[in-house]
């Protein structure tokens, strides 16, 4: 008959071990109740993505009627800084129509994500019905770089960022279905044609990495580029596809999130910065506040929450060097400012 022997002892060690390992230190919950607000002029909303150029002026911003801004202080505030080919030739600098922005942005352009390249100073524009665009330090009228990929119309394009160092551009068509307009139906539909692609500013060229990807939305390169890191809206995730290294050309999950997720931007630190629409399982009533942002480290872990009001529903959110961080939305008529502590 076997010895029947305590397992206390092993409990015990078991328990020093697990105290032993590291884990990621949560930092304390950033409070964005109330905001520094940077107005846009009047009649305009919607500065969804926020930009800062290779001096640190800024922030350029995009907006609902197809121009992308620039703040140059608050004696002057928001002005133009770019537009898209069509936003002239359509006659959208005309006095604004009563019209929402929403039907007239397929003609004027509805510019979402946007991104620096430092070394030449362009500005790359994810523009949902124009595709790729492109526009010099000085600004004006943009260039059209892509429309088209791997045989298929760029219908929403969305989310960009740029590798500083060979300025590769990778950026997303979130559906190749729906056009921004019809957002809700990608949500709602469960939709899977989105694609992440990557545009090679030398040879003019796009390539299409993946294909049949669920509300492909924000995208960013790892600090080490060797991924880029794809928030998916409607799964509530992030993807990380590897461009470099044994898994080159494959993806996996980084990580699951407790809300929708819009752009996502490094923290420079090495982890992202998430700007959340609203949380999964979010109550209409009740307490007036809700996680509009989460920070996530290098290895998909969470590191800090920002909660704000239920009416701030961020769609960038991107931490200067200063500790400021700036929110865009697509809703609100300014872009708003919080310290990191």
């Amino acid at each position: 008959m076997a010895r029947r022997t305590s397992t206390l002892p092993l409990l015990a060690t078991l328990l020093s071990v697990l105290l032993l390992l590291p884990s990621a230190a949560v930092a304390k919950a950033i409070d964005a109740t109330n905001t520094q607000r940077l107005e846009l002029p009047d009649g305009l909303i919607g500065p969804e993505s926020v930009a800062f150029d290779r001096r640190g002026d800024g922030p350029y911003v995009s907006v609902s009627d197809g121009r992308i801004l620039k703040y140059a202080g608050k004696s002057v505030g928001f002005a133009t800084f770019a537009y898209s080919p069509s936003y002239i030739k359509n006659g959208c600098d005309a006095p604004s129509s009563e019209l929402p922005a929403v039907a007239t942005e397929s003609s004027c352009g509805r510019p979402l994500g946007l991104r620096f390249h430092n070394n030449s100073g362009n500005l790359y524009i994810a523009d949902a019905y124009m595709g790729l665009m492109r526009v010099g330090p000085n600004g004006g009228e943009a260039t059209v770089d892509a429309t088209e990929a791997g045989g298929a119309p760029l219908r929403f394009t969305n989310g960009v960022d740029v590798d500083q160092v060979t300025g590769d551009v990778y950026f997303t068509d979130s559906s190749t279905t729906y056009t921004r307009a019809q957002h809700q139906m990608v949500t709602a539909s469960g939709d899977s044609t989105g694609r992440i692609m990557r545009y090679n500013r030398r040879t003019n060229k796009v390539t299409v990495l993946q294909s049949g990807v669920t509300y492909p939305n924000g995208i960013a390169i790892s600090a080490d580029r060797s991924h880029l890191i794809v928030a998916l809206t409607g799964p509530c995730k992030l993807m990380r596809y590897w461009i470099r290294g044994p898994k080159a050309g494959t993806s996996e999950l980084f990580t699951d999130l407790p809300g929708y997720p819009d752009n996502v931007r490094p923290d420079g630190k090495g982890g992202y910065w998430v700007a959340l629409h609203r949380e999964k399982y979010e109550l209409p009533f009740g307490k007036d506040s809700h996680l509009v942002a989460i920070r996530i480290g290098s290895e998909g872990e969470k590191l800090q929450e920002m909660r704000g009001p239920k009416d701030v529903r961020p769609t960038e959110v991107v931490e200067r060097e200063d500790g400021k961080i700036y929110l865009g939305s697509v809703e609100l008529s300014y872009v708003s400012m919080v310290k990191s502590s």
